[in-house]
């Protein structure tokens, strides 16, 4: 593949409706031409000391951010007609579904593929098939591990290596 959008989401709580944060990663022609980035006021609108600990937001850093239509808004543009990449896609997908839903928001049926699905297929050797050891594994080194946009990035980089 060498046009795609590589997503990620981190979420408040157990719901996965609950997206704060969201990162994006358009590749066009196997390059990196654009990064997207925003905080999101999540739906519901509570903090699990769980998803804390793992992506260090809280609720002051999203008190003020915009919903998620009025990020959508500005994502959607940009990832026309392009497929969607993640790192255990039924995640991000879910998510992405989840809060449509919540929104009432028409859900355009986004192509998904997995970068852990192509990961542990094809670098079977690998200790572990997390984000860091697969992007590792692909020349990235991920040092913000759970900020969405980080994350995005490794991803984009595991998919032009391995789909």
């Amino acid at each position: 593949m060498k046009d795609f959008a590589a997503i990620d989401f981190e979420t408040a709580n157990e719901c996965r409706s609950s997206v704060c944060s969201v990162g994006v990663v358009i590749v066009r022609d196997g390059d990196i031409v654009d990064r997207y980035y925003s905080l999101i006021h999540p739906e519901p609108e509570y903090y699990k000391w769980f998803c804390q600990r793992v992506h260090g937001l809280c609720e002051e850093d999203t008190d003020c951010a915009p919903v998620f239509p009025y990020v959508w808004e500005k994502i959607a543009p940009k990832i026309e007609g392009l497929p969607l990449v993640a790192h255990n896609s039924s995640f991000d997908e879910g998510c992405l579904k989840e809060v449509f839903k919540v929104y009432q928001m028409d859900y355009p049926d986004y192509e998904f593929h997995d970068t852990l699905e192509a990961s542990r297929r094809l670098q079977p050797d690998l200790e572990n098939h997390q984000l860091q050891t697969a992007a590792a594994a692909c020349g990235y080194n991920l040092t913000n591990h759970h900020h969405a946009l980080a994350d995005a990035e490794a991803c984009a980089y595991i998919a032009m290596k391995l789909l």
